[in-house]
Formats: C-alpha cells, structure tokens, sequence
C-alpha cells in the first residue's frame, strides 16, 4: 500500500502535471470503484483543480466550486500520469480523469477491487474520511507520546493503525522498527523516555528520508516504480537477507494478508518470534533464538 512518503510525491507530481488545469471529464470505467452518489461526475467538467492534498493515505483533488475527489489506493492501486496526444487507457484501468494538460488515470492490480474513489461536496464531506491520526511530522515528542499511549497496543499496531498515527503501513513501521532498535511488540505504553525519543525520532527520521529519497528518483516526473519492497530497505520484504546493521538473518512474522519483517539481532535481543505457518509445522523444533537457528543451520 503506498504510505505518507509514496502519496506526498504522487500529490507534487500532481501539482506539478495538472494543478490549475481543467478537468474536461471524468470517466468511470469500472463502476465498483466510484462509491459516493452525489455528486454526479458530470457536475466536476469544466472545474479548475484547485489543490491538491493529502488525509492520511488518501489523495484529496479539490476542484473549483468547493467540489473534491478523495482517493484510496488501497493496496494495489495505482495512479498513472499519461499526455494528451497518447491513446485512451485501456480496459485495465478503473477510472480516468482527462484535464486540460494530461489523463490521470487508476489501475489496480490483482482481481480484488479495492481501491475507491469518493467525489464529494464541502469540506465537512471530506473531513469525514480523514482517519484522524497524528500527522507526525507535524507533531512534538510529546504529542507523540499523548497519540501512542491512549490506548495499549503494539509497536508495529500503533504504527499502522490510520486513527493513531497517519499516513504509515506496514513497510515503512518495519524501516522505523529497525531503526529504532525497538521489537515489533513491545508495548506503546511501557517505552522508557528515552525509548520513546528513540522512537519519534526513528518515525521522523524513516519518512523524511525516504520521502526525499522517492522525490529525488521522480525528479521532475510522475512516479512510475510505487512499490512496498525496495532493495534499499533495511529488513521489510528482506526475509533471510543479513540486516545491513549487524549482518544476522532478518526474520518475518506472517498473518493474515500481511507480514512484519524485523531483526533479531538489532530489535529483539536475539530472541525469535514464532512465524505462525512455520511454528505450527515444526512446533517443538522451532528456534526460539539467534544462536540455536546458527545451531540448527549449521
């Protein structure tokens, strides 16, 4: 899923390629995808976007005459930035907006349509889709602690839960995790001040950098290459890879759809978590730690 570093530079790119141009029709061609009624795609024609923002993973077009376009990427959803003088899109694509100057344009991978698209009137009808999470790089050490706190969780489920801290998913709280040096489970109310600061510090570090990163990759472009797994990433998506930091394996927990990634070495005091689908199949063999997986490799 494209998190806050991935959909800032989608919004400069969209600044940059149709901010001020004028929407000459939106076209629906998977009708799943549009979940609102009113108003009508046909009362966005002719409307110049205005702006251009972001409400936590969402992409917020604001058109003249106080109408907006809140989209949700979802998982597998991504935006397409296409000329005037190239073809219409084809099928695979789930909606197409045609300005004055390009086509934006929605594919998404995968069977599962879960991507949507929300055209509303006012501002309170936007609001209503914000999530409500800190924006943390907007936020002090301790309105992060206030956000974190309120309510017990894990680290890795503070992280990704859009109502407590905005914008962050499962790939970059993996970054920020390993940065950190914090396990994916400890407690959000049980860090010592300095672990918290740590931890602050470890969000605002992983999303600055890598916004900047992606930003310098896109240039002056539209970005093509949105991906949750890169090479440069420290442990997310790196399952049995050395951590670049002290070369142990990196170790994954697999649930439901989803998977956390993280290093025994650096964040858990040697200690392993038990991966569901594997522990049940070895169960008694499974390694608890660093050293008997060394053992049992060897």
């Amino acid at each position: 899923m494209p998190e806050l570093p991935d959909i800032t530079i989608y919004i400069e790119a969209l600044r940059r390629h149709a901010g001020g141009a004028t929407l000459e029709e939106i076209r629906i061609s998977d009708p799943f995808v549009l979940r609102s009624v009113f108003p009508a795609a046909e009362d966005f024609r002719g409307r110049e976007l205005v702006s251009v923002s972001r409400l936590g993973k969402r992409i917020v077009l604001t058109f003249a005459g106080d109408l907006h376009a809140v989209i949700h990427l979802m998982i597998a959803g991504r935006l397409r930035w296409r000329a005037k003088t190239a073809k219409p899109p084809g099928r695979s694509a789930l909606f197409a907006f045609f300005f004055s100057t390009g086509t934006l344009v929605l594919n998404e991978a995968g069977s599962k349509r879960r991507a949507s698209l929300y055209l509303v009137e006012g501002r309170e009808a936007v609001a209503e889709h914000d999530p409500q999470g800190l924006e943390v790089l907007e936020a002090d050490l301790e309105s992060f602690r206030a956000a974190i706190t309120n309510e017990r969780h894990t680290l890795k489920r503070t992280l990704t839960d859009p109502r407590i801290l905005s914008g962050i998913g499962n790939a970059y709280s993996d970054e920020i995790l390993h940065r950190a040096r914090l396990s994916p489970f400890r407690l959000s109310d049980a860090l010592s001040d300095e672990e918290m600061a740590r931890f602050f510090g470890a969000v605002v570090a992983v999303l600055g950098e890598w916004t900047e990163r992606l930003r310098e990759e896109v240039g002056e472009g539209f970005p093509i290459k949105v991906t949750a797994f890169r090479e440069e990433m420290a442990v997310h998506g790196r399952f049995g890879k050395p951590c670049p930091d002290c070369g142990a394996p990196v170790q994954r927990i697999r649930y439901a759809d989803s998977e956390c990634n993280y290093c025994a070495g650096c964040q858990t005091g040697g200690r392993l978590f038990a991966d569901r689908s594997l522990s049940r199949l070895l169960k008694a063999d499974w390694p608890k730690t660093l050293d008997d997986l060394e053992r049992r490799s060897k």
